[in-house]
């Protein structure tokens, strides 16, 4: 049987960040009392899984729920403080779920460990490969105004790393960088003295 994290519901469901822009560690955190589980993972997971809840969000508020699915965050709820410390990553997130239980009408979100086995190449798209059971499963289940909450704290961690090049829209570093639509000419911050 995997270890489950279960936070049914959190106080506190977050993503943030450890480092500088351009080296930065994405966790996704979640609290209830001193228990505390942080899992890393990429930052296009977070931009994947913070776009999802919130178009998961948009579908529930078009069928019937007896709760109020809000549209944007409500305003008590934003969370712009750090990540509870210490930090000390349960796993490296790999596969995430994402549904709608329409019992409690909750957002449910299951996070597994990354794993080399069960990646599989292009040749080995249409052979059926059996996934190993996963060790340990991150499970929050947040209401849908939480969820909101969690979607605009993430499109701000997202937002708060290297300003992006205006012409080819890659991330320029505080030295600058090589943009492609300028011919290898090293273009820098446009905010930079």
């Amino acid at each position: 049987m995997p270890i489950v994290h279960r936070f049914d519901p959190p106080e506190r469901f977050v993503t943030g960040t450890v480092g500088e822009p351009g080296a930065r560690t994405f966790f996704l955190q979640a609290r209830t009392g001193v228990r505390v589980t942080s899992v890393s993972l990429e930052k296009q997971q977070v931009a994947a899984l913070a776009e999802r809840v919130d178009e998961l969000l948009d579908e529930v508020m078009t069928t019937s729920t007896s709760q109020v699915v809000p549209a944007v965050a409500p305003l008590g709820l934003e969370d712009s403080a750090p990540l509870e410390q210490p930090i000390e990553e349960e796993f490296r997130a790999g596969t995430m779920t994402l549904s709608w239980d329409p019992n409690d009408e909750r957002v449910v979100i299951e996070v597994f460990p990354f794993s080399e086995v069960a990646a599989i190449t292009p040749d080995e798209a249409d052979e059926e490969v059996e996934e190993p059971e996963p060790e340990e499963v991150f499970l929050v289940r947040i209401t849908p105004a939480a969820a909101r909450s969690f979607v605009q704290r993430a499109e701000q961690v997202l937002e708060a790393g290297r300003p992006t090049c205006p012409f080819c829209g890659e991330p320029i570093d505080p030295e600058g960088h090589l943009c492609v639509r300028a011919n290898g000419f090293r273009r820098r911050d446009p905010q930079a003295p």
